[in-house]
């Protein structure tokens, strides 16, 4: 089998197009961090990096041809680090809407009370309670179900239209753009699981009237089942709302992401 020399590969290639594949790449490698499934804990490194190198193989060709400048390693830095802070601009909005959907459950499990038992979540590798992984499995299947994956990287292809590669993005919407986003995740949240919370404090509100009338009633021991029915009722019930929710609320966030780009 002939050696293939990295030097004959670079000159076949052109210095461009391998710079061109290194800054696409940097732009690319925030996805498998933040955005939801493609930094699922659930695929392996490996499995991750090959898919980061096949895209940025894919779309570098299509980037490099308004790129005819010469890069010096000084710059070539610089736009390296300007791609990174653009694809943690893009993927950070995105990854905002799946943690409200953990958070909308994590509240859930406080007011259930499946809060005293914890599993870890095989989406985000960390330790989460049942309902937390529940909505969290449900976000990735409605995810994979809607094509998801597709309007996200449709949405990462749009940003070299807002931002190209040589250009520089302004600061200020970048930071706006992610302090939209992380403000917006308690109020997700509660879009999602409001019908279930309320039910939940009027069920308490019950038990509460019921003590005061009744004391030899023992409230714990009837009102931990209740609440346990009324929340997994309302949860079946809610879900099929939520996932239309998250199908609206993906495509705003992929738009609110580009709107944040903006050249300086």
């Amino acid at each position: 089998m002939p050696v293939i020399d990295p030097n004959d590969l670079l000159a076949q290639f052109g210095e461009q197009h391998v710079a061109t594949f290194f800054l696409v790449l940097g732009r690319i490698s925030p996805l498998f961090l933040l955005a939801p499934l493609f930094s699922s804990k659930m695929f392996p490194a490996r499995g991750k990096s090959v898919a980061a190198v096949a895209l940025a193989v894919g779309l570098s060709p299509v980037v490099a041809r308004g790129v005819e400048r010469h890069l010096d390693p000084f710059l070539l830095g610089g736009l390296m680090l300007k791609e990174l802070l653009v694809g943690l601009a893009y993927a950070f909005t995105l990854g905002a809407l799946f943690a409200s959907i953990t958070a909308a459950g994590s509240l859930l499990d406080t007011l259930i009370g499946f809060s005293y038992g914890s599993l870890v979540d095989p989406v985000t590798g960390n330790q989460s309670s049942v309902l937390a992984q529940m909505y969290s499995l449900v976000g990735v299947l409605v995810f994979i179900a809607i094509g998801g994956d597709g309007w996200v990287l449709q949405g990462l292809a749009r940003t070299y239209d807002l931002v190209p590669l040589l250009d520089s993005p302004q600061l200020g919407s970048l930071v706006q753009g992610a302090q939209t986003a992380f403000a917006g995740i308690f109020g997700s949240a509660l879009q999602i699981c409001a019908p279930i919370l309320i039910a939940l404090v009027i069920t308490d509100a019950a038990f509460g009237v019921v003590s005061r009338v009744v004391p030899q009633l023992n409230v714990f021991a009837v009102g931990f089942p209740a609440k346990v029915t009324v929340g997994l009722l309302l949860i079946g019930v809610s879900l099929p709302f939520a996932a239309d929710w998250l199908a609206t609320e993906l495509q705003r966030s992929v738009g609110a992401a580009l709107q944040s780009l903006k050249v300086a």
